[in-house]
């Protein structure tokens, strides 16, 4: 990263480089990150976007409705959607509707959807676990504590601009 910012400082002197110190290392880190964590999902045949709908039905424990984890996915409407589609064709989850309101869908992980998630998240925390273990636990401690901080101004920015 650091040859980045000193090219752009060599043809823009006058443009300040130290934002892109810090979101361009976020962006790597989470890249290369990404790219080791998400084996264990290829291995299962799952995307990330998938496992993340059926590790928000399994930490949340209960029925969640299709908008309620538009909101715990961080996805669109139509995503999770297609996503659910995939995922209840595959065994993995089942719907069921509401009684009262023929419109709404109630969500759940089957017995086989669980037993993938608590599969492959012991695997996916040792791999973090050694992702981080150069850092030792007061470091880690701050650099959460950091990126907590960033992370809620920026969700802040995101909902006062109405995205």
């Amino acid at each position: 990263m650091s040859d980045v910012v000193r090219q752009w400082q060599a043809v823009r002197p006058d443009l300040d480089t130290g934002p892109m110190e810090i979101i361009g290392r976020v962006n790597r880190c989470a890249a290369l990150l990404q790219q080791a964590e998400d084996a264990p999902l290829r291995r299962a045949g799952l995307t990330r976007p998938e496992f993340d709908v059926l590790g928000a039905l399994r930490r949340k424990g209960q029925e969640l409705t299709p908008g309620e984890l538009v909101r715990e996915t961080f996805s669109s409407g139509a995503a999770v959607t297609k996503r659910l589609k995939q995922l209840t064709e595959r065994g993995l989850v089942e719907r069921r509707g509401d009684s009262r309101d023929r419109r709404v869908a109630h969500l759940r992980l089957t017995d086989a959807g669980r037993d993938l998630v608590d599969g492959i998240m012991p695997e996916q925390l040792a791999y973090e676990s050694a992702a981080l273990a150069a850092m030792d636990d007061g470091r880690q401690g701050e650099l959460a504590d950091l990126l907590g901080e960033l992370l809620s101004r920026l969700e802040g920015q995101m909902r006062s601009l109405g995205v």
